[in-house]
This record gives structure tokens, sequence and C-alpha cells, in this order.
């Protein structure tokens, strides 16, 4: 058997993706994107000792954070027979990431507000 070296999250990490979670991201995705701003390049086994998850869990949100275009994912051949692997990496930077979730709660509050806002004028109306 291989021995390797993982890092696992620690108080600041695990308070991160709470904030994340809090920010509207799902557990799994909020984990997985915490790692990755830690490594360079990971795989999802080293995900998934990492942070706890299971296979199935890193790999929907390794999905998820394609689909935002968050991560890059490359394949490796592995030494001698048997399947490639998979190694992601973030394809942006953490605080551009973070930006772009700052932009969507400013648009979420303002359409909150306006709803808000409309519900008054039409309670206004009534009386």
């Amino acid at each position: 058997m291989k021995n390797q070296s993982v890092s696992v999250f620690d108080g600041s990490d695990e308070e991160f993706a709470d904030t994340l979670v809090g920010l509207g991201l799902k557990r799994n995705v909020a984990k997985t994107l915490t790692f990755l701003k830690n490594v360079d390049e990971v795989t999802s086994r080293e995900i998934e000792i990492a942070s706890d998850m299971r296979q199935p869990e890193v790999s929907m949100a390794v999905r998820e954070l394609k689909g935002l275009k968050w991560i890059m994912v490359r394949e490796e051949k592995k030494p001698g027979k048997g399947r490639p692997f998979k190694v992601y990496r973030l394809n942006r930077k953490m605080d551009s990431i973070i930006s772009q979730l700052e932009l969507e709660k400013v648009d979420e509050s303002k359409q909150m507000l306006e709803n808000i806002h409309k519900l008054k004028q039409i309670n206004f109306k009534k009386m």
C-alpha cells in the first residue's frame, strides 16, 4: 500500500466553508471549494479524505463547480494499467469567486427590497 500525505480541514477552513454555506452554496460544494483554495491541484480522492466526504458527494460538488466555471479538470494517466484519474484546480482566483458571490447577493437583496416596496404600494392602494 502506498503512503500519501493529504491536508485536512482545520478550524479556519471549517469557518470558511460554513460562511460559503451561509451565502447559499451547498455544504459539499463549499467544502470542496474551500479545499481547492488551499492547494494547486488535487484528485477527487484527496478531496474525499481532506473534507470527510464520500465519492458521490465529491462528484456532485465538482460537477456544480465545473458548471460555475470555477474549476478546471484534466486527466492524468496512471502508471501502468487502469483508468486515468482526474485532477482539479481552481480556474479563477478566490477573490474573483468571492466578488461574484457578493454581486449575486447584492442583486438578490435589491430584488427583495423592490418586492417589499411593491407590497407596501399594493397595500397602500387598498386603504
